[in-house]
């Protein structure tokens, strides 16, 4: 495997992505969120005869394309992807605008997180971006320093899923201004109680919500699948891969909505309520723990996979 790749992200669930994506052996594949390119480059090695879109909404990752004619990287948001797709595809396969897979790694990679300048660690000083792309005007060092304190607590609490959200913004509108993130880190760690420090770092929930709420990733992953969703001709397959509740939440829902056909009284002769069975749930998917041993990153990760039943 391609040593570059390695040491920007390790791709998590790849010997599982590729298994899923078999069907789209000599269709498209999207790779909404690039990365390293770790998952596509897998797909290539596996599959000769695959073409892939990938986007990515960090300029770095999209510098990091493998020199392959199967592969396009696109510079973008996967929130856009049918539109970003439809720019990309000519209307000769299986219709107009449709692919044969979607593969979404909702993960920040470790290009991202190791670099200090980036914002995301809080194990290294950095200034606190935060932010995936340029797309995103707002860092995180705005709402650490500007939200009041009411907004400060929503965020942390609402995505970081952080039960000292009150505390934690208390003691960050005290030590403002903050323009560190271990300095951050160690803010958020003071405000956190002796005996609840011992479930990993104490700073890990808030920088989570930061990030999330810095880049808007929630509405971009419920606009994203939709949009994937309708990309995928009959018999495509999604693959999603989410680290928290959060994301995995809006995964489960969205699968469980397009497997939902009618739902009218059985006495009616004449369907009413116009829901059609969209998706058949393939199950969900965890990393061995041979894989969590080679890359702890991968512990919190779930695969949830669906393949389209109607166009």
């Amino acid at each position: 495997m391609d040593q570059t790749m390695n040491s920007y992200h390790e791709p998590v669930l790849a010997d599982e992505c590729v298994q899923m994506l078999a069907t789209a052996a000599s269709g498209i594949v999207v790779d909404g969120t690039f990365g390293g390119g770790g998952h596509t480059r897998r797909l290539l090695d596996a599959y000769p005869q695959i073409r892939i879109i990938g986007i990515d909404r960090d300029p770095d990752a999209t510098a990091n394309a493998p020199d392959d004619p199967r592969v396009r990287v696109v510079l973008g948001n996967f929130q856009e992807i049918g539109r970003i797709v439809a720019d990309e595809l000519d209307s000769s396969h299986g219709g107009p605008g449709t692919v044969d897979g979607v593969l979404l790694d909702l993960g920040i990679s470790s290009h991202q997180v190791d670099s200090a300048a980036r914002g995301f660690s809080y194990h290294k000083s950095g200034p606190i971006d935060m932010r995936m792309g340029t797309d995103v005007s707002q860092s995180a060092g705005d709402i650490v320093n500007e939200y009041d304190r009411d907004d400060l607590r929503d965020v942390i609490r609402r995505f970081g899923e952080e039960r000292f959200a009150g505390r934690i913004a208390d003691a960050i509108v005290d030590a403002r201004p903050i323009d560190d993130t271990t300095a951050l880190a160690s803010v958020i760690a003071g405000a956190v109680p002796a005996a609840a420090r011992r479930g990993g770092h104490p700073a890990r929930k808030t920088f989570q919500a930061l990030r999330i709420a810095t880049n808007a990733e929630l509405d971009a992953l419920s606009t994203g699948l939709d949009s994937a969703i309708k990309l995928l001709g009959p018999g495509g397959r999604i693959c999603v891969i989410s680290y928290h509740s959060l994301e995995d939440r809006i995964v489960k829902r969205r699968i469980a909505s397009g497997t939902t056909g009618c739902v009218c009284p059985p006495e009616l002769p004449v369907c009413g309520c116009d829901q059609q069975l969209e998706l058949t749930d393939l199950g969900r998917f965890r990393p061995s723990a041979e894989e969590i041993a080679a890359n702890p990153r991968a512990r919190s990760a779930i695969m949830r996979v669906a393949a389209k039943v109607s166009a």
